[in-house]
């Protein structure tokens, strides 16, 4: 058993480590002008206006699945609307290009968070102006925690989906969750057996439809978290099946597809 000075130091020193890390990320260059230049050509970004709202939490539980969420005042007026986490090794987390008429009301995912950062969420109008919300998280590792599931389990289960089905609050909209088994490995995370790097393998796009008709289009990388998932709400069109297809950065690709109001 420690004494009370072994632990009273371990206490100081996490302390510490948490201190100079919050020193250091208010410290830190913003890199959101390099990041509007990068990811949005240098395009104009308005305050969001209500046009877009971004829930995030201000402390993450953990860092590797911090929960987020996008709600769009008028899902009409929304065509692409994009998450970024700044201080993130590749800070676009997702892009959702929404489809005509899919009256996507909000869009939760869960992301990576890798060190105390501003999260951007970026509406793009039908009008082409971007419109932007923003909050600060405090989260750090999230990027080379290690993998939740053994990497055995993951492979083996890679791409198998679960849908899911909720009452929505509005009557006229439909709310669903989307969930594809992948271990989403940011490149940035420790074999704990063999010490090495697990190689970048992750989803980098997700299509979701009702019928043929496009729900939206999800492009991400390795701010993802393990197990990629998607909540959201749309418009019902009479379709009579929900139809899911992903792909990752190494070609695979994976489907799924189910009755609507039958959800497993």
């Amino acid at each position: 058993m420690p004494d009370m000075n072994t632990a009273a130091r371990s206490a100081a020193g996490a302390l510490f480590a948490l201190l100079a890390t919050a020193a250091l990320a208010q410290t830190a260059p913003d890199p959101w002008p390099e990041l509007v230049v990068d990811i949005f050509h240098s395009r104009a970004i308005s305050a969001a206006d209500g046009v877009v709202t971004l829930d995030a939490p201000a402390r993450a539980e953990d860092a590797a699945i911090v929960p987020m969420t996008m709600r769009f005042a008028d899902p009409t007026q929304i065509k692409v609307a994009t998450l970024v986490i700044d201080q993130n090794p590749m800070p676009m987390a997702a892009a959702f290009t929404l489809g005509d008429k899919s009256g996507v009301g909000f869009i939760e995912t869960r992301v990576r968070v890798n060190s105390y950062s501003n999260v951007h969420a970026v509406a793009e109008t039908s009008d082409g102006k971007l419109r932007a919300d923003a909050k600060f998280v405090k989260a750090s590792g999230g990027c080379s925690a290690p993998a939740v599931k053994d990497q055995d389990e993951a492979v083996a289960n890679i791409g198998k989906m679960k849908y899911r089905e909720f009452k929505s609050a509005d009557p006229a909209k439909r709310e669903a969750q989307i969930m594809v088994r992948h271990p989403n490995a940011s490149g940035m995370q420790m074999d704990p057996v063999s010490r090495a790097y697990l190689p970048a393998h992750f989803i980098d796009s997700v299509e979701v439809f009702q019928g043929e008709t496009p729900i939206f289009k999800m492009e991400g990388g390795i701010s993802l978290s393990e197990d990629p998932t998607f909540r959201f709400t749309y418009a019902p069109n009479g379709a009579k099946t929900i139809r899911v297809e992903a792909h990752d950065n190494k070609g695979g690709v994976y489907k799924g597809e189910w009755p609507i109001g039958e959800a497993s």
